[in-house]
């Protein structure tokens, strides 16, 4: 008897070790029939699984050799051991299935087979029954046991766990592909939409620029309104574009020996009137007066730098100060733009740099923005090989570092300096 005990805990440990290695839901499925039928002593098993658009039972698993003949058929639950098992929810045996009225005996026929006894459990799944696993036809004409039961609801619940896997795994390859397939609309949506926008939103442009060198100063603040507006959304669509191209590989960079020194001072100029407007003192920072020279396309790097600044300014209180360092890291060129504004939450923190991400709604429906200018930065840094950081805590400001390599084949290292609290 100890060594049928050491036989069974041998075969079902196998069983259980080889649901961790499944690579096919089928074989590993028919491994389980054939432990069943060897564990219990049974001629063959089945696995079936409730239907709930016919509100019966169907065969899911079936010995090969009854595949064709009943992989079709359907088990109704009021007149069958199987529909038995599945409503009550518990384990049924049959010793004699001719003189039992709740054998359904339209599957022996169509299976050309003699069903003598039997033993099914339900498969349960959170405590609701999703199908019934069953094994016909003990050797010698003998009863299933307790023994044989705990057997096949163990043999079971690992079976279910196998299906409940195989259709999670089914879900995740489904919403991937669905995901790819939004991915793709949205690109697709953003390229048009921006070469649509972009001829009737040029010609606003013009016409308005025009037209302010002809109005009377009674329309001039109208005309200045309309081309506010249109170089903010001429803005936007080349936020989304530049994006866009990164991301299906239309991007390009135009680089030569710039100086970074150089961009940090015309960005900073740029953004005097602003930084006065806020009530917030903006300072300027380069390490023993370098010129900090890159491979780099300088256009993208100012607007890196634009983005950065105007967000710490955006995001500044009266009385603050928003400050442009730049020095030499190793072998990088090193820019940190700090502001002790009001600080990004910890739960944001690590969203920044997604487009369309906005940090708190309240900042931006008082500030606005579509949240792409950190996006873009990102993309731009990127795309020259460097790297973009930002280290914040709330109500004390916020750290937006980046890296540029002077030899663009260089690796930019891991940020390391954690926000000072």
């Amino acid at each position: 008897m100890a060594l049928d005990q050491t036989k069974l805990l041998t075969r079902l440990l196998e069983v259980t070790r080889n649901l961790s290695t499944m690579v096919d839901i089928e074989t590993y499925l028919q491994s389980v029939l054939s432990a069943a039928t060897e564990l219990t002593d049974s001629e063959t098993a089945s696995l079936m699984e409730y239907d709930e658009a016919s509100q019966e039972l169907r065969f899911k698993y079936v010995p090969w050799f009854h595949r064709e003949a009943i992989s079709s058929a359907k088990i109704p639950l009021n007149a069958s051991a199987a529909g038995w098992i599945f409503l009550h929810v518990k384990p049924l045996v049959i010793d004699d299935a001719k003189s039992d009225p709740r054998h359904y005996g339209k599957i022996d026929d169509l299976a050309s087979f003699t069903t003598r006894s039997l033993l099914g459990v339900p498969l349960i799944l959170h405590g609701r029954p999703m199908g019934v696993f069953e094994v016909f036809n003990k050797a010698g004409g003998v009863q299933y046991t307790e023994e044989d039961i705990f057997i096949l609801e163990t043999l079971a619940s690992l079976a279910m766990t196998a299906l409940q896997n195989d259709m999670l795994e089914g879900n995740v390859l489904s919403s991937q592909a669905e995901a790819r397939d939004l991915d793709r609309l949205k690109n697709e949506f953003i390229a048009i939409t921006s070469h649509e926008l972009r001829t009737p939103l040029g010609l606003i442009l013009g016409h308005s620029t025009f037209l302010r060198e002809l109005v009377g100063n009674e329309y001039q603040e109208q005309v200045d309104a309309i081309i506010r507006s249109a170089s903010r959304l001429k803005e936007i669509i080349e936020s989304l574009s530049t994006v866009d191209n990164y991301q299906t590989g239309g991007a390009s960079l135009r680089s030569r020996k710039v100086s970074v020194a150089r961009i940090i001072e015309d960005v900073s100029a740029s953004f005097r009137d602003m930084a006065v407007q806020k009530g917030v003192i903006l300072n300027v920072e380069i390490e023993h007066n370098q010129d900090l020279l890159v491979d780099a396309d300088g256009s993208k790097i100012a607007i890196v730098m634009s983005n950065l600044v105007k967000n710490a300014l955006t995001f500044s209180n009266y009385g603050g100060h928003v400050t442009l360092r730049g020095g030499l890291d190793s072998n990088f060129v090193k820019v940190v733009v700090e502001d002790d504004g009001v600080g990004i939450p910890a739960k944001d923190l690590v969203h920044v740099f997604e487009r369309f991400y906005q940090v708190e709604s309240h900042l931006t429906r008082k500030h606005g923005g579509m949240g792409l200018g950190l996006s873009v930065a990102k993309v731009m840094i990127e795309m020259h090989g460097g790297r973009i950081w930002a280290e914040s805590a709330e109500d004390m400001g916020s750290i937006f570092t980046f890296l540029l390599p002077v030899e663009k084949k260089i690796e930019a290292p891991d940020p390391v300096q954690p926000f000072a609290e």
